[in-house]
């Protein structure tokens, strides 16, 4: 007897467990419940908890009460100026009725699919009117307001409230990206390009005021120089002017013996001269007169036995003796030579210097030999 109670007190509580399990349900707190009978909406269950339904004859659709996000993939969109973009745009979902979503759309795959052909109409519309500065800088978020509003207009008819649409990205198609950094280079470049030339030519102008001004002061140091050497040349001759002035002739014998100096200055100086030119003045005469026999000139040259002309040859090393003419070597002259004497040949020919001209106090300058 006390088995067969046991036995049908394990199955009473089999069936009562049975029944709780198709009467009672749970509704937690991210969800919300409908309740159906036969397919038809019965009640609606918001608060958590436990609940329950006539087993066989009612079931529950559960949804979800927490924001949902809907991520479509980037599309190609044209914007009002012609050029193309793509959008790759994101939205932020909810449903507030869930007997409307659930006779509407039934569920969340297909409410996806709905909300996402609204969202992409939407978003062709309002970036459509729009420029590509508009869309990429301006006016980015009055363009994201405008699409979440349409968007949520068209779904209050699903039973769903769109809070938030964004941009994440709207760029350029590949082909006109690279186009458009191509030609952002090329523009870069050309700005580089006249910075480049400006600094040149400020460069430019800069050296070549810098030069001007060199050559300003360069010249006129130049001539501050050559005024005052002026000066002092002017003050020296004056100073020799007025010192020679007072003896002419120790003036002439002093610049003989410049004459000589420069002239016999080489290790092996050789003149050729007539012993009576007035070169050798100061040789043949301490005073500096030449003798009758010196100031006659040459004698004719027959044609049969011409003469040669003298050769001095003076030395720095060797003086030269007082006598008129020294011993000269003879070369045969040509046949046709005139009865004038011969011309002299020179190896190296010395100027003369002048006798000072005093008359205005200057001594007169005569042209040294190298």
């Amino acid at each position: 007897m006390t088995r067969v109670l046991l036995t049908f007190f394990l199955v009473l509580l089999g069936l009562a467990a049975v029944a709780a399990y198709l009467t009672l349900f749970t509704v937690l707190q991210t969800k919300q419940a409908l309740v159906l009978e036969f397919g038809k909406p019965k009640r609606l269950i918001t608060t958590p908890g436990l609940n329950y339904k006539i087993p066989f004859i009612q079931n529950v659709e559960f949804f979800d009460k927490r924001l949902l996000d809907l991520d479509t993939p980037p599309q190609e969109v044209i914007a009002a100026d012609q050029k193309r973009l793509v959008v790759d745009t994101f939205a932020r979902w909810k449903i507030t009725d869930p007997l409307l979503f659930f006779q509407a759309v039934v569920n969340e795959p297909r409410a996806r699919a709905r909300l996402g052909a609204l969202l992409e109409a939407s978003l062709r519309r309002v970036l459509g009117a729009a420029s590509l500065e508009a869309v990429v800088r301006d006016e980015r978020e009055n363009l994201m307001k405008e699409i979440t509003s349409q968007v949520n207009q068209k779904a209050q008819g699903l039973g769903i409230t769109v809070l938030d649409v964004r941009i994440k990205r709207a760029d350029l198609p590949e082909a006109n990206s690279q186009a458009i950094y191509r030609r952002m280079q090329t523009e870069r470049q050309r700005e580089a390009a006249e910075i480049r030339a400006q600094g040149e030519e400020a460069s430019r102008r800069i050296r070549a005021d810098a030069d001007r001004q060199v050559t300003v002061l360069k010249a006129e140091a130049t001539g501050e120089s050559e005024r005052t050497r002026g000066t002092g040349d002017a003050e020296r001759n004056r100073v020799f002017a007025e010192a020679f002035g007072k003896d002419p002739d120790f003036f002439a014998f002093y610049r003989s013996m410049q004459a000589y100096e420069a002239s016999l200055k080489g290790a092996d100086t050789r003149l050729v001269l007539s012993p009576s030119s007035q070169f050798f003045q100061y040789f043949n005469n301490a005073m500096g007169r030449q003798t009758e026999a010196n100031q006659s000139p040459p004698r004719p040259v027959e044609p049969e036995e011409p003469e040669s002309a003298p050769e001095a040859a003076v030395s720095p090393e060797v003086a030269v003796p007082e006598t008129p003419a020294p011993e000269a070597e003879s070369e045969p002259a040509p046949p046709e030579t005139e009865s004038e004497p011969a011309p002299l040949e020179t190896e190296s020919q010395l100027v003369t210097p002048p006798q000072p001209d005093v008359s205005n106090g200057e001594p007169a300058s005569s042209p040294l030999p190298q």
